[in-house]
């Protein structure tokens, strides 16, 4: 078994959260979804994919883990149960936030964009699915709202990180009107026909009340950069990355 490729984030100051997004890099998966596929969903061998899910946990020190089936909406899971590292998950939404120390929670991409969030304090963490219809449907905001009123905090004691997704001049939307809608179009370019998702994950995050100090991003583009990431849009049969969050401790 060849290590996972793994991209490792740290919020400044605080020493006890872990980030990590995953590449294609690494594992056992064949064409084509060859390298470290770690989704059931995806028509993948699910021994390639259990082979690759109980590496990337062994090489990043998780016991257990949590994760979604995701279907491009906006439900919020606060405190779920860990779900099997070895099967996919029924747990239907895109968003989940914990306070259990060594639950990691999951987020799956090729393209969208993976959201990470911790309290200043360390006390808890979040992760997101922001496809371009979790951004129409505001998820980046309203989650981050949820959040502060179920764990009694303000928008500000927050950290985001965006993970690796679709970049802007890559994000083409023949159909904007349709799709989006005028309120987005600060964030259209009429021109190519795309919309900066990045830019606009970042607004909503801090029309929300975090503070853009805290709001951070990693600027690789998974269309852009096939030997590293999957992409959805670049070829519809593909794998999917990981990025997972969690605060170390409890049973590693």
């Amino acid at each position: 078994m060849v290590p996972l490729g793994a991209i490792a984030f740290s919020f400044p100051g605080l020493e006890g959260i872990s980030c990590a997004f995953t590449t294609r890099q690494g594992g056992v998966s064949l064409p084509p979804f060859d390298g470290a596929n770690l989704s059931y969903d995806v028509g993948d061998d699910p021994a390639h994919v259990t082979a690759n899910r109980r590496a990337l946990a062994r090489q990043l020190g998780i016991g257990s883990w949590c994760e979604l089936k995701q279907v491009h909406g906006d439900v919020l899971h606060i405190g779920p149960a860990a779900t099997p590292l070895d099967a996919a998950s029924s747990l239907e939404g895109d968003a989940l936030a914990t306070s259990t120390p060594g639950l990691a929670l999951v987020i799956k991409t090729a393209d969208c964009q993976p959201i990470l969030i911790a309290h200043e304090s360390g006390r808890f963490v979040a992760a997101l699915h922001a496809g371009w219809r979790g951004n129409v449907l505001n998820l980046p905001g309203g989650a981050m709202a949820r959040l502060c009123a179920h764990y009694g905090c303000e928008p500000r004691e927050l950290y985001a990180v965006r993970g690796p997704s679709l970049g802007p001049e890559r994000s083409e939307f023949i159909h904007f009107a349709q799709e989006f809608g005028q309120e987005f179009l600060p964030f259209f370019s009429r021109k190519a026909d795309t919309v900066d998702l990045w830019r606009l994950t970042r607004s909503q995050l801090e029309t929300a009340g975090l503070l853009p100090e805290r709001i951070f991003g990693i600027d690789q583009c998974t269309q852009s950069n096939p030997q590293d990431f999957y992409s959805y849009r670049a070829k519809r049969t593909t794998g999917r990355m990981m990025s997972l969050i969690w605060m170390r401790g409890g049973a590693e």
